[in-house]
């Protein structure tokens, strides 16, 4: 499986800051649950990994 494989799954994503300082993405599929924990510098490095991609695919656009 890879980034560009396609998967028939339906899934919940929710992103907040927690009561210990850390910022986290919480992925809710099904029965599985995925609690990601990221320091804020993590989290503002994920940010911009996301707005370069969606910039990559307006530009090919």
């Amino acid at each position: 499986m890879g980034i560009n494989t396609e998967r028939d799954i339906e899934a919940n994503l929710q992103i907040g800051p927690t009561t210990e300082g850390m910022v986290r993405l919480f992925i809710q599929a099904g029965d599985m649950e995925i609690p990601m924990d990221f320091d804020p510098d993590e989290a503002e490095e994920i940010a911009e990994e996301i707005r370069a991609a969606a910039q990559t695919i307006r530009r090919s656009r």
